[in-house]
C-alpha cells in the first residue's frame, strides 16, 4: 500500500514539471516592437516636431564663385538701346564684363572714363566691353551721353546678370564693383573683386595681353 502511494506521488510530480515547461511566458516578458512614432491617420496633419527641430525651408541657392578657368555664364545681355547680345555669340573674342554700383557717381565715372580714354587700344585688340549696374536704360543713356562713353551698358532689372556672375547686390540696388575678363575660349581669364578705378583700364588691357599705350621712342643722339 505504501509502495503504491509513493508511485502515485512521483507520477504527480512529473506531470507538474511537464506542465510548467509548456506554459507560455508572462506578458511582461514578451518583446515589444511598437514604433516610437505614432501613426498618422489618413487626412490628419503630421505631428509637429519639438521647437528647434522643425525642418527649415530650403535656403536660397548660394551665388556662384567664379574663378579663373571656369566657363563664363552664357547669359544674354540687354543693352541701354534695347538690343540684346548673347555672350555665347562673342566666343572667339575677349570680353570685359564689369560691374559698378551706380551711373554718374565719382568712382564709377572715373572707372568708365579710364576705359573711354584707352578705347583705341581696346578696339585694336577686338575686346568687347560691357558695364553692368542696376539703373534703367534712361540712366545708362544719360551716363553714356554725358561722358561720351564708347561702350555699352547693360540693363539688369531682374539681376539675372549679377546673379549669373555671382556679384553681390548691396541694398538690393547697388552691384559690387567686380570685373570679369572672358577669354576667346569662353572661359574666365581673370577676376577682379577689388578694383582701382583709376588704373583699371590699364589692368584690363595688361591682362588681355595688350599694351595700354605705345612705348615712346627715345630721342636720337646727335652725332659728335
Amino acid at each position: 500500500m505504501q509502495t503504491k502511494w509513493i508511485h502515485c506521488f512521483v507520477a504527480a510530480l512529473c506531470t507538474g514539471a511537464v506542465a510548467c515547461q509548456n506554459e507560455p511566458a508572462p506578458a511582461s516578458t514578451q518583446t515589444v516592437t511598437q514604433s516610437a512614432t505614432p501613426a498618422t491617420a489618413p487626412g490628419a496633419k503630421p505631428v509637429e516636431t519639438p521647437a528647434g527641430t522643425a525642418t527649415a525651408p530650403a535656403p536660397e541657392a548660394a551665388l556662384p564663385q567664379l574663378k579663373e578657368g571656369d566657363d563664363a555664364p552664357m547669359l544674354t545681355l540687354t543693352l541701354q538701346d534695347g538690343k540684346t547680345v548673347p555672350l555665347s555669340s562673342l566666343k572667339g573674342k575677349q570680353v570685359v564684363v564689369y560691374f559698378y554700383p551706380k551711373d554718374d557717381t565719382p568712382g564709377c565715372t572715373v572707372e568708365a572714363q579710364g576705359i573711354r580714354d584707352q578705347w583705341e587700344a581696346f578696339q585694336k585688340a577686338g575686346i568687347q566691353v560691357f558695364g553692368v549696374s542696376m539703373q534703367d536704360a534712361a540712366s545708362h543713356n544719360a551716363f553714356i551721353e554725358k561722358h561720351k562713353l564708347p561702350f555699352n551698358l547693360v540693363v539688369d532689372a531682374d539681376h539675372a546678370v549679377t546673379k549669373g556672375f555671382g556679384v553681390p547686390v548691396n541694398g538690393g540696388q547697388y552691384a559690387a564693383r567686380h570685373t570679369f575678363l572672358i577669354g576667346e575660349d569662353g572661359k574666365i581669364k581673370k577676376v577682379w573683386r577689388e578694383v582701382n578705378t583709376k588704373e583699371h583700364a590699364k589692368e584690363l588691357l595688361e591682362a588681355a595681353g595688350v599694351s595700354s599705350a605705345p612705348a615712346a621712342e627715345a630721342p636720337a643722339k646727335k652725332a659728335g
